[in-house]
């Protein structure tokens, strides 16, 4: 692999900070399509 020497430098932490992120949004999406499905509501209880 060749470095491109004008890539900003990602510090380590950000990165698993933004993988982490990014697998509580897919929880979240896969949580609000079962709640729409089983209950017919986005947020069930919610009206």
């Amino acid at each position: 692999m060749i470095k491109d020497s004008k890539a900003p430098n990602v510090e380590p932490e950000k990165v698993i900070a933004e993988r982490i992120n990014g697998w509580a949004a897919m929880i979240g999406f896969v949580a609000a399509v079962g709640a729409y499905l089983t209950t017919g509501q986005i947020i069930p209880g919610l009206v």
